[in-house]
């Protein structure tokens, strides 16, 4: 059992990855798996670090106050020598007196770089410079964000070891992205080592903070999702689907099983998984891991849908009888759940055989029924194939459309109708108008939460596979047997209200995609932002000037419209619009509490310029 070396609470000297400037910290906690320290800098930002990037503050202190010129290591070596060189070959003792020498003269250099550094657009951090005094290959290894402008600081004259980030809001302007390209920042220049090492990835830490209830939380949502999408399907089944009937009778359990609905779920995603892995479409990259790699994706999801759409026609034009869907509805979502949690254990078991640096941050608890359910793997692939990837954009989501057409389908077979109704037809459009979409501009899903951080387990296979295709199809379920007649004029005041959530959703993801992408296109330019502390910026111009969430305000006005259709007689059918206020504003809290521990101060800074959360002046 190694021994940690500082212990929680202890104030020390952390590096700030990618440079060779320390500042003061505090150790939150230590993983002897990992052998990683969190760290608490102060203001807000928490990090993880290595043994080597870690100082002790007493000892930082007693070797800066060391200022003699007569007796000072540097001044005595020879010019020839670079301080890496002479690092290299000296003593530890000789290596900690080799930096506190950087320390000095770097505050001689800094006041005939005055000039210059006041051209740089952020405000001063008082901080420690030093010259690392081993052979370490970080600085050259260490993978660049986003953006630099975390290396934008300014040097003083004098050398303050228990400097800190600079609290005060002028560290954090806004500007427009274009000024951060004029400032050139001042560079600390690190000798190169003579070998180049690969540096490994750090193993991710046991998750402390769990989403979800925790533990206990587990266990309740393993158990709740299942009931409660088999009370939906059984109350919207009903003649009359009030909640006053509820509870609805349970059928007998042996007719919720069918082999043949078993068989066409399975076919239904094989074919999907041969659409997937046809060489159709743009092979696109997702965003980098913490090993520094970028995988690959086929993103070919509108081909997969159009090639889709023509096979259901076709089927229909042969004589297949699609209202076979509707009719047997229950015993469908049964086989899918049933896929589902085979899926689940399928991840759960290889999840256990993978290295540490595949795994998910949020997953990695220890505790068996939390890891099943949020998921371990982050990427778990069979060769190229993406299982996460293809389950939260394929079968699910295709399957979505291909239920709503066979309801159509069953409501004019049901009513004696020669074309759907306005209701049907607007509820069927509008989401095949979502789903198609999202196809289309199907490698934007690469920067988000699902694909970037979560693990896939449970959560996400139930969610992808029996939530999406099964529960948000309740509206046109349940205008199979409860029709709604619109008038013309309710159809364009609901026309146009989906178009005006759709162009919201559309812009706001566009924008935040692009800028995820590639915060200096020049395209860009006229957007503002606040610059953090991990070298990332905070966009707040735009739609995201607005609110912190706008996507999230398109997709809850493009959900009234696909409700409204429905009218006001049930509750049922709005079941959809009420679950995605609940799912919004949970996952906003999670943004925030994730956010304001990354970005510290920074996020505080933001909030108070962005100050409504998904809805103007209301939320």
């Amino acid at each position: 059992m190694p021994t940690v070396k500082y212990q929680k609470d202890e104030t020390v000297m952390g590096r700030w990855p990618g440079s060779s400037l320390y500042y003061q910290v505090k150790v939150v906690g230590f993983d002897s798996k990992s052998q990683l320290y969190t760290v608490i800098y102060k203001d807000g930002t928490e990090l993880e670090l290595k043994e080597q990037d870690i100082r002790s503050a007493a000892g930082f202190q007693l070797r800066s106050r060391s200022r003699s010129r007569s007796r000072s290591p540097g001044r005595r070596r020879s010019r020839s020598r670079s301080p890496a060189r002479t690092t290299r070959r000296s003593s530890s003792r000789t290596a900690a007196a080799v930096a506190a020498a950087a320390i000095t003269e770097s505050a001689k250099e800094s006041s005939r770089k005055d000039a210059k550094v006041k051209d740089t657009p952020e405000a001063d951090l008082s901080s420690v410079q030093t010259k690392e005094a081993e052979n370490n290959s970080n600085n050259k290894h260490e993978k660049k964000e986003e953006n630099n402008t975390a290396n934008k600081v300014n040097e003083k004259p004098e050398a303050k070891v228990d400097a800190e980030p600079e609290k005060n809001q002028g560290r954090y302007n806004l500007r427009r992205r274009k000024d951060d390209g004029d400032a050139k920042p001042v560079e600390t220049k690190a000798e190169e080592p003579e070998e180049k090492e690969a540096k490994p990835a750090p193993a991710p830490t046991v998750a402390t903070t769990l989403d979800f209830g925790g533990k206990i939380g587990a266990y309740f949502w393993l158990l709740f999702l299942p009931a409660w999408v088999l009370f939906l399907l059984l109350q919207v089944n009903m003649e009359d689907p009030s909640l006053v009937n509820f509870p609805p009778p349970l059928p007998p359990l042996e007719t919720l099983w069918d082999t043949q609905a078993f068989g066409i779920v399975i076919l239904w995603i094989l074919f999907q998984a041969l659409l997937y892995v046809l060489p159709v479409g743009k092979l696109s990259e997702g965003m980098p891991l913490r090993t520094g790699e970028r995988l690959k994706y086929r993103t070919n999801g509108f081909f997969a849908i159009v090639v889709s759409a023509l096979v259901a026609v076709a089927a229909v034009y042969q004589g297949i009888d699609l209202t076979y869907i509707h009719s047997n509805f229950l015993q469908l979502s049964v086989a899918t759940f049933l896929i589902s949690v085979l899926l689940s254990i399928y991840l759960y078991i290889r999840s256990r055989y993978v290295s540490a640096d595949q795994l998910a941050l949020g997953g990695n608890s220890g505790n068996v029924v939390y890891d099943f359910f949020k998921g371990r793997e982050l990427n778990p692939r069979i060769k190229n194939f993406d299982l996460k990837f293809f389950c939260e954009m394929r079968p699910g989501l295709i399957g979505w459309c291909l239920i709503n057409f066979a309801m159509a389908l069953a409501e004019m077979k049901q009513q004696g109708l020669d074309a759907p109704s306005y209701a049907m037809i607007l509820v069927n459009v509008f989401q095949l108008l979502y789903v198609v979409d999202g196809l289309w501009n199907e490698e934007a899903i690469l920067t988000t939460m699902d694909l970037m951080h979560d693990g896939f387990g449970f959560m996400l296979a139930f969610g992808d596979l029996v939530w999406v295709p099964f529960t948000y199809t309740l509206q046109a379920y349940y205008l199979v047997s409860h029709p709604n007649p619109l008038s013309p004029l309710v159809v364009a005041l609901i026309v146009t209200l989906k178009l005006v959530g759709f162009y919201i959703f559309r812009k706001s993801n566009s924008e935040k995609n692009a800028f995820r992408r590639n915060p200096s296109d020049p395209t860009l330019s006229y957007l503002k932002t606040i610059p953090t502390a991990t070298g990332k910026s905070l966009l707040v111009s735009g739609w995201w000037g607005v609110v912190r969430h706008p996507n999230y305000l398109g997709d809850l006005i493009m959900a009234l419209a696909w409700s409204l259709p429905c009218g006001f007689s049930h509750l049922l059918p709005w079941y959809y619009m009420i679950y995605f206020i609940i799912l919004l504003v949970h996952r906003d809290s999670r943004d925030m509490s994730n956010c304001r521990r990354k970005y510290g101060s920074a996020w505080d800074e933001y909030c108070r310029t962005v100050r409504y959360r998904i809805i103007p002046r209301v939320y």
